[in-house]
């Protein structure tokens, strides 16, 4: 029998009383008052530039936000067909968690000085440092949905991230979600959906001037001028194929990691649909509207 377990009988001989270990908390979750700076600090360290080339193998990840249906798939099929630019399909890196299993493992971590969030980022480095490897290519770029929520910590994991924040008209988000599964999904109800996503885009991009802002209906309307633009910002050549970037085959555009309709089939931009006029839009989108510079 334990030390710990005779005191306690002992204990709860004479007294009634016994001596628990109190229950540790959450990383990030030490004081629920505390501001989210001191939220992260607690949960994860955010590597200094000195630190990152022991810390990070990946450098310079490109991360698309963007909400769902606003061509996010599209995107990462042109910038993918770079020959310096490789953009797999989502990779939901966000939901990649490390968990020790045992006091052992986490005793030695927390002598390493490492908490639960480090070790998540290690992994999620490793993970996109692998597919860039594999890709013999110089840049990674994601693009899941998701990501959207996760912003902060994507700059913390990676303080030399760069961030392409792609908008599309509030309503046309809406309307293509919607129209993914009508019966399970009414207009309505897509709208409350997407609003989230796009809320999320804009706090985002208010929070990170650094960013790059590219609009849909632009790409689709002049997709040479829009990729130069962006790639020099990405500090890229401007490569011609980005713009007919290869007809995809099931194996290429798999359901649940993107987009994989026809329209995204062909390998090359097709036209978007039209803005809706001011009477279509429905008045819990209109700030939005007004916020992403289109007319409601």
């Amino acid at each position: 029998m334990s030390l710990a377990r005779r005191v306690n009988r002992a204990l709860a001989a004479t007294t009634g009383l016994q001596v628990r270990r109190a229950p540790r908390a959450a990383p990030g979750r030490e004081s629920a008052a505390a501001d989210p700076a001191a939220r992260r600090e607690a949960a994860y360290r955010c590597p200094s530039a000195g630190e990152l080339p022991t810390d990070r193998l990946l450098r310079r990840p490109v991360f698309i936000i963007s909400s769902i249906r606003s061509g996010s798939t599209l995107l990462r099929m042109m910038l993918g067909a770079h020959p310096r630019l490789h953009a797999p399909h989502e990779l939901h890196i966000g939901k990649l968690e490390v968990t020790c299993a045992n006091w052992f493992s986490e005793r030695a971590m927390g002598a390493l000085d490492l908490r639960r969030g480090d070790l998540e980022h290690l992994l999620w480095d490793r993970v996109l440092h692998r597919e860039l490897v594999r890709s013999g290519k110089d840049f990674v770029v994601e693009k899941t949905p998701a990501n959207v929520y996760m912003h902060q910590r994507l700059k913390d994991c990676w303080p030399d991230a760069r961030f392409v924040f792609l908008l599309r008209h509030p309503e046309s988000i809406a309307r293509s979600w919607h129209e993914t599964d009508p019966v399970k999904r009414p207009y309505d109800t897509a709208v409350t959906d997407v609003l989230r996503y796009m809320t999320a885009v804009e706090e985002a991009r208010a929070a990170d001037s650094d960013g790059f802002c590219v609009r849909y209906e632009d790409i689709t309307e002049d997709p040479g001028r829009e990729m130069r633009r962006l790639c020099a910002f990405l500090g890229v050549d401007y490569a011609p194929a980005m713009l007919n970037y290869g007809r995809k085959s099931d194996a290429d555009l798999v359901r649940g990691l993107g987009d994989w309709r026809e329209n995204i089939r062909t390998g090359t931009v097709q036209p978007g649909r039209s803005l809706p006029g001011a009477q279509e839009v429905p008045e819990r989108l209109r700030a939005m509207c007004g916020a992403w510079g289109y007319p409601s």
